[in-house]
């Protein structure tokens, strides 16, 4: 067991010294040539922000849509900071309905376009057109937002059934979110 705990804190350092080595370079812009076709962002349009959101999903135990007798872990609704790049807040992630807020008050919600899944146990990529943005600042302009390298947030493994509808539970879950704005 202590040997496990040191190499847990020896990889633990190492990935913080990683970290700090990034935020001193700039980092390349975000490609998305490695996502899934239908996640990506048409052409005419341009990274303007990257953020990483790291928070918690609800889902709440409902009788199945049209199948009564039959239950699912139903998505309320997601909360989130979002970081950039460096580990400074710079907005938020709720809903419903999905709403990205940034510090300087503005804020956009979004229709989903499409999603492609990102292995066992993460939420998947998603793809999201904006709608136009409430107040002047970050999020004036923004016309997509995408979800990638997610981790967990998926539906808890716990049963939900008759005996539990109506409870809920929160799942941790981190994200990418992309956004951009058409290019001039």
């Amino acid at each position: 067991m202590h040997l496990r705990s040191t190499l847990a804190l020896v990889a633990a350092a190492a990935a913080l010294t990683a970290c700090g080595g990034m935020s001193k370079s700039p980092m390349a812009p975000f490609s998305q040539a490695a996502l899934p076709d239908a996640v990506k962002v048409p052409a005419g349009h341009r990274v303007a922000m990257e953020t990483v959101g790291a928070g918690s999903i609800t889902y709440e135990c409902r009788v199945k849509a049209n199948m009564p007798g039959q239950y699912e872990w139903f998505f309320v609704g997601p909360d989130a900071k979002l970081m950039d790049r460096a580990g400074k807040q710079v907005g938020k992630y709720y809903g419903p309905p999905a709403t990205w807020e940034s510090m300087d008050g503005s804020k956009v919600t979004a229709t989903q376009v499409a999603v492609a899944p990102n292995g066992t146990g993460n939420i998947p990529h998603q793809l999201v057109k904006a709608n136009p943005a409430m107040g002047g600042g970050a999020m004036q302009g923004v016309s997509y937002i995408q979800r990638v390298a997610t981790q967990g947030g998926v539906a808890p493994a716990a049963a939900c059934a008759g005996g539990n509808m109506g409870q809920k539970q929160v799942v941790q879950y981190q994200a990418d979110y992309i956004f951009y704005k058409p290019t001039m």
